[in-house]
């Protein structure tokens, strides 16, 4: 009784113990019966080793966690066999995981899957395993019994205060391993507020709960006193939160301010600002963020952070606009790391570098899992512009080469067949006697399309990347039935490799120059030449490592992914991977 009362959850199950011989309910044969009055009624003289008794003892207060001899004043018929081995089956998997003294040798090692009723339900209609008749602690006769109720308090709920039990026992185990508690049954040690904050997250607000548990909180004083941060900063490429522990905040504060660098990371707000200012994105993005907090009722705001209700509904995009009209007044804002410095860090604090990772599907999968335990578990109403920018997370962007095909539909179109009922069409073999019409191209002239390609030949191209856009150029002008493509090479100068079939351009150019980038003459090459129509459209491929281009006829970019342009490009940019 000593080795199960250890157990925090178990302990909770206050089951007596009955060893007399003149009891009726005693075991003939095996080690412990249980009762729906919550009491054990041991073999008197029965002999056991502790770990072997612990066992048993463990299996009877584990019958009455689960419900199967719930307390009740009626008399109730007993449960059949079938009912009663799988219930064991049950009793003993669990105990598997859930180890308390020592199983005897004669169970099996494993159990069929399924709860009670389902393995009963099985049982009865093929019959009771060997292995599993009596792998109870009765022996040959069943291990629970049902009597009507019989003490003077009423009929308690063993089944809640188990769940109650185990479920403080999981967050101990959880203590222990974060170093909040040492041992399972000893005090919690003093939680700080920061992380009784970020715990709560885990535990309590499934939106953000997700980002929470990849995430790591750092208090580090002398950390924050050399980087500037007086309140918080982070890292989304880290996970990582930095917090000043010499700031004062009470709990609620504190979620306030973790939630507020959670939805920076998870919304990738570094990553977002592009070609702005990134300090005014910055401010632009805490406008937004402490809104949706204040909407949600995520914690108290702390004095001194900035808060607009007429910026209400507007994304971080439409707030920067608005703000960068003023930019002097602006900047001297502060955010949770200062005035004039933004949270939201781009390189590590202490210079280090971990593996790579899909950041972005990371923090994309924990927003909307979080999103969806939110909205099921009825936690309460979000603003519509969180909503919307979590939706659109879920949603990766169209890839590089389906915005190609797109680009081609648009700019290139391919001749359309006509059909006539003058032309013998192919009939089905199942209605032979139904005409249909004919598709054909018509034998008269008809305008062709063609486009231009202004290729980078420079040593700095990847030869990958450059081989994959170029195929799939070749794809897309084969399947629009484009005779024939104009071909520019560029580096120190322009190579005019005149007009080429569409097969040739990826199977039989041949790059000839590897000297510096300069792409704007071969943009003038195409606009000069009279056998180039002056509305065809230009494709460019380069690595960004160029000069600045002026195109003034429809045109559209391959770049690698990551390769910045040197300028702000007019035509659509489709960024290959």
């Amino acid at each position: 009784m000593a080795i199960v009362r250890r157990n925090p959850a178990l302990a909770s199950l206050e089951a007596d113990v009955c060893r007399s011989r003149d009891c009726d309910l005693g075991p003939r044969h095996g080690l412990t019966r249980v009762d729906s009055n919550g009491r054990i009624h041991a073999h008197p003289d029965r002999r056991a080793e502790p770990a072997e008794w612990a066992w048993a003892v463990a299996h009877s207060v584990v019958h009455l966690g689960f419900g199967h001899v719930p307390a009740d004043k009626k008399l109730r018929p007993q449960p059949d066999r079938f009912d009663l081995a799988a219930r064991c089956v049950v009793v003993n998997r669990f105990l598997l995981t859930f180890p308390v003294g020592r199983t005897p040798d004669h169970l099996p090692d494993s159990y069929p899957d399924g709860d009670e009723e389902q393995i009963a339900a099985r049982w009865r209609r093929d019959g009771i395993p060997a292995a599993y008749e009596h792998c109870g602690t009765g022996g040959d006769s069943s291990d629970q019994v049902l009597v009507p109720w019989s003490r003077w308090h009423t009929e308690p709920d063993w089944q809640l205060a188990f769940a109650h039990a185990l479920t403080r026992t999981m967050s101990a185990a959880m203590d222990v391993a974060g170093g909040r508690r040492d041992t399972l049954t000893g005090e919690r040690l003093p939680a700080r507020p920061w992380d009784r904050a970020f715990s709560w997250f885990i535990s309590s607000y499934p939106l953000l709960g997700g980002i929470a548990a990849g995430m790591k909180v750092v208090a580090d004083a002398e950390l924050a006193r050399a980087h500037g941060i007086a309140v918080a900063a982070v890292d989304a490429s880290l996970g990582e939160i930095y917090v000043n522990p010499l700031r004062r905040y009470d709990d609620e504060e504190w979620r306030f301010v973790l939630a507020h660098e959670m939805l920076h990371a998870a919304l990738r707000h570094g990553d977002r600002c592009g070609g702005r200012d990134p300090y005014l994105f910055n401010v632009a993005a805490d406008y937004v963020i402490n809104g949706w907090l204040v909407e949600m009722d995520v914690g108290t705001m702390p004095e001194g952070l900035l808060h607009d209700p007429e910026l209400r509904g507007l994304s971080t995009e439409e707030v920067y606009d608005r703000i960068v009209t003023d930019t002097r007044r602006m900047r001297r804002l502060a955010t949770l790391r200062g005035k004039g410095v933004g949270d939201v860090l781009g390189e590590p604090l202490d210079g280090s570098c971990r593996d790579w990772v899909d950041l972005d599907e990371f923090y994309r999968r924990g927003l909307s899992q979080g999103l969806d335990l939110h909205s099921a578990g009825e936690r309460g109403l979000l603003p519509a512009g969180l909503v919307q920018e979590i939706r659109a997370l879920t949603h990766p962007p169209v890839p590089w080469d389906a915005r190609l095909a797109r680009w081609f539909d648009e700019f290139v179109p391919r001749p359309e067949p006509v059909r006539s009922y003058a032309r013998p069409a192919r009939r089905q073999a199942s209605t032979p006697d139904i005409p249909r019409a004919g598709r054909y191209f018509p034998p008269e002239e008809v305008a062709r399309c063609t486009f231009g390609v202004v290729l980078d030949t420079s040593g700095s191209m990847n030869a990958r990347l450059l081989g994959k856009a170029l195929g799939a150029i070749a794809s897309y002008a084969e399947a629009r039935d484009v005779p024939a493509a104009r071909v520019v090479f560029c580096d120190a100068a322009a190579y005019d490799a005149g007009y080429l079939p569409p097969s040739e351009i990826a199977g039989r150019v041949r790059v000839r120059g590897r000297g510096g980038t300069v792409l704007q003459p071969g943009i003038d090459l195409l606009r000069r030449a009279e056998d180039f129509p002056p509305t065809a459209p230009v494709l460019i491929i380069t690595d960004g490592a160029c000069d600045v281009l002026r195109v003034r006829t429809e045109h559209a970019y391959l770049v690698p992914e990551g390769a910045p342009l040197p300028f702000t490009p007019r035509g659509p940019v489709f960024r290959l991977r």
